[in-house]
């Protein structure tokens, strides 16, 4: 907590001086009150003067006013600094996220990192208005009132001396159970976080396979679990208000007996006595305060170590250090002399510290203006392998080079300008059609952007919209069908002029004639680039169709991280099993083309199917092969 205050109260300082400072104001006129009590009983009530009373009533009210000057402007001081260095905070915590890897985005997860942006930094700025608000008076005030009962009576005090350990002790043995609840009670929300980001994304899912009775019961044991230990926090934290208040009025018992006794003797006068009872509920009332803001504290301590968990988490990717990467020029590349677009060397990549590799000795290369299909079963590697290109995460050994420079040289920012990245699912942002294609080009004009959606063939369906290139987007794109989301997220990879362009499975809910046309657009563009004098569209696409990747320059087939297969389509039905049998699933054999019926071959073990392919699955044009199975 303290690191954090220390980070983010740069701005916020002058708060916490004058923020105290006016509270001590109010504190000192609170330790006055019962003196100004005790010589209105004395001097007013018990002489029956009545000027008095109204004398002594007057600076009451006086200095009741003035005490609430002060408050309120410490209200305003600490509203300032918790909602100042709150929104700090939350913008550093956004920041940092945003420069995470996919390694870290997985370490953590999305629920969680909501959560810590939300509810944990409400409970760090709740602990920072009342530190600023109360952290000094109730101190302040229970000190004060000590001296200040000590002062009227050294016999008395006892009584203080006695009733102040006491309450400690109770506190002490409340807060130190109370502690690990409260990382539990935090643990317990990201669960809770998740299950409903589960539950309302894939609202359309649960209802489709009936299973709403088992999401409200994931949902009902994740909130029971939560509440359980709320409960049981709560049930410890509620013996410290009776324990403190009974200590407290068995004190206050005390003093009426004993301060009676000195009364009638001679030794007190009864404002003294009257002052004393205030000062000893005063002095209990700020230890229970105490307790609370302890409580508070405590919360926020667990919040906080949960935010600089995120804060100190270095992302793993980086470019520090890395300078701008020159191009080559297009009569390089015309000439052959320029490196490959693309080239894998040896790279290998497993996630987190899993000792087996997810790819294994990938090694390929593709020139500038070339087109790569990447191919195989579910689980293969396929949008890993390509998931390395724009790094979105690294290499474990070997090296992913991108225009003969190795990814890890180029400043993250140009690399991902240079490739363009279309992932599986399609993802929109709440807005319009404009503001999510100009994601990668913010300056890019009207003609631009319709030259991307028609490259992306959502051209014509946009123009139908009553706003067009205005038209709202709801959130997730919700408003759009699959097909409609995918075609928009590849014209918004199009826009800007990638170098390299990666279409990872983003034609799956394209029919095949949108697909083809998609394909022939892609070609066309990187036609009309490399005649303009710029330099090719380099294309890489990852599908599970055969029709989309036939037709490659170089076919990649992927099979349990490794590469089954590298070539052409003719290359590859000679000399590849797994992607004859992948080609078999999902045409007639008369219907390959470009070769002499091929027998048919054992795939390698490593390659097999889990489940064997159907005679009559050759004869069903549209099955996708998905996993070594036909469906």
């Amino acid at each position: 907590m303290l690191e954090l205050l220390t980070r983010f109260s740069a701005g916020f300082r002058r708060y916490f001086v004058i923020g105290p400072a006016c509270k001590l104001l109010e504190v000192f006129f609170d330790l006055l009150t019962p003196l100004v009590i005790a010589r209105m009983i004395d001097e007013g009530v018990g002489a029956r003067d009545a000027d008095a009373v109204l004398r002594y009533g007057l600076l009451l009210f006086a200095m009741a006013v003035i005490g609430m000057g002060f408050t309120l402007v410490c209200q305003k001081m600490a509203a300032l600094a918790s909602q100042g260095m709150g929104t700090n905070m939350r913008s550093a915590l956004y920041r940092r996220i945003n420069e995470f890897a996919n390694v870290e985005l997985d370490r953590f997860g999305t629920p969680s990192l909501i959560t810590r942006i939300t509810n944990d930094i409400n409970q760090i700025q709740l602990a920072i208005a009342l530190g600023v608000r109360q952290l000094i008076r109730w101190p302040f005030l229970a000190v004060g009132s000590m001296v200040a009962a000590l002062l009227i009576d050294l016999k008395l005090g006892v009584i203080f001396l006695i009733s102040t350990p006491l309450i400690g002790l109770v506190f002490w043995l409340v807060m130190a159970r109370c502690v690990p609840y409260f990382k539990q009670m935090q643990a317990k929300l990201d669960r809770i976080g998740l299950i409903t980001r589960e539950g309302l994304s894939g609202a359309r899912v649960v209802r489709a396979f009936v299973r709403e009775d088992h999401e409200r019961e994931r949902f009902r044991q994740a909130a029971y679990e939560q509440s359980a230990v709320a409960i049981a926090v709560g049930k410890l934290s509620s013996i410290l208000n009776p324990v403190t208040f009974l200590v407290m009025n068995l004190g206050v018992c005390a003093i009426l007996w004993m301060g009676g006794i000195q009364v009638n003797v001679g030794d007190l006068t009864q404002g003294e006595v009257m002052a004393f009872v205030n000062y000893m509920t005063q002095t209990l009332l700020s230890i229970v305060y105490v307790a609370n803001l302890v409580v508070v504290f405590t919360k926020a301590s667990a919040s906080a170590s949960r935010v600089n968990e995120v804060l100190h988490c270095e992302p793993s990717i980086t470019d520090e250090g890395n300078t701008a990467v020159e191009l080559p020029s297009a009569q390089q590349v015309t000439a052959g002399t320029a490196a490959p677009a693309l080239r894998f060397d040896a790279a290998c990549f497993a996630f987190g510290d899993a000792q087996a590799n997810t790819l294994d000795n990938v090694t390929l290369q593709v020139n500038a203006g070339q087109t790569l299909g990447v191919i195989g079963g579910t689980g293969s590697g396929k949008s890993t392998l390509v998931s390395l290109i724009p790094r979105l995460y690294d290499v474990r050994s070997g090296a992913v080079e991108v225009m003969g420079i190795d990814v890890r040289r180029w400043p993250l920012d140009q690399l991902r300008h240079v490739v363009g990245t279309v992932p599986q699912r399609a993802s929109l942002l709440s807005g319009t059609i404009r503001s999510n294609l100009t994601w990668r080009d913010s300056h890019a004009t009207d003609d631009e952007l319709w030259a991307a959606l028609e490259c992306a063939q959502a051209a014509d369906f946009v123009r139908k919209l009553p706003k067009g290139l205005d038209a709202p987007v709801e959130a997730g794109g919700k408003n759009f069908s699959g097909g409609q989301r995918q075609r928009l997220t590849i014209a918004r990879a199009v826009v800007g002029s990638p170098l390299i362009l990666i279409l990872d499975d983003s034609a799956s809910a394209l029919d095949f004639k949108t697909d083809a046309a998609l394909r022939r657009a892609v070609h066309a563009r990187s036609r009309q680039e490399s005649a303009a004098g710029g330099l090719p569209l380099t294309t890489v696409i990852v599908s599970q169709r055969v029709s989309s990747v036939r037709d490659a320059d170089l076919i990649c087939v992927m099979s349990h991280g490794s590469v089954a297969g590298l070539g052409t389509h003719d290359e590859l039905l000679k000399t590849c099993p797994l992607y004859e049998e992948i080609c078999l699933s999902q045409l007639k054999r008369e219907e390959l083309g470009g070769t002499a019926p091929v027998p048919a071959a054992p795939a390698p073990a490593q390659a097999a199917p889990s489940v064997p392919v159907q005679p009559a699955a050759p004869n069903i044009p549209n099955l996708a092969f998905e996993g070594g199975e036909a469906r």
